[in-house]
């Protein structure tokens, strides 16, 4: 049970996938003009990193190994697939402005790494609750990142004004270079207040 619990908690707040190890940052810069989304990238990273690693742990004993590789990125690819088609069934004009980030989760390093490192060792169950966690934790800083971009940039909350009419929008926070000092400063503050992450 404490291992269980150690798994979903420790990507969200301990490890997370990007303030700590660093990965999946691109679309972290990419797709956070906007909370809304910001949202949906972060659903759709965590339904796919879950039931990825679900199905590949489920297959861990039949792949052999020197295709290994080739099978994860079909599974990941399949699941990418299905993500994408609902998306543009039910949600198709923020699909449209995610396009080629979606796609892209199939190269995501955290879902090829929870995969590799986790699933293909371990039972479904706790593969499955290993991936959403990591995704979650993933979901979770690309929502922060949103949010400040948003509410500075645009002066609105997914598309609602919140800041008063008189507000001058600050056209900087919209750049990619503005996420990538922002994504900066949340590693920062993560690092600082976990000692264990401290370079002696």
């Amino acid at each position: 049970m404490s291992n269980l619990k150690e798994t979903i908690l420790n990507p969200i707040l301990k490890s997370n996938p990007i303030t700590v190890l660093v990965l999946g940052i691109c679309s972290s810069l990419a797709v956070t003009v906007q909370l809304k989304g910001a949202c949906v990238m972060a659903i759709s990273v965590i339904i796919v990193t879950g039931l990825s690693s679900f199905v590949a742990s489920i297959l861990r004993n039949t792949i052999p190994n020197r295709v290994r590789i080739i099978v994860q990125l079909v599974v990941v690819a399949l699941m990418v697939i299905l993500v994408d088609q609902i998306l543009k069934a039910y949600m198709y004009t923020v699909e449209k402005q995610l396009s080629v980030y979606i796609g892209l989760i199939i190269t995501n390093c955290i879902v090829m790494g929870r995969i590799e490192a986790f699933a293909l060792g371990n039972k479904p169950i706790p593969s499955l609750l290993d991936g959403l966690a990591n995704g979650v934790g993933y979901g979770l800083i690309l929502v922060i990142v949103a949010f400040f971009r948003e509410l500075i940039g645009s002066g609105t909350l997914f598309g609602f004004r919140v800041l008063p009419e008189g507000y001058v929008l600050n056209n900087l926070v919209i750049l990619p270079p503005f996420a990538l000092i922002l994504l900066g400063c949340i590693i920062w503050a993560h690092r600082s207040f976990d000692k264990d992450l401290q370079e002696k």
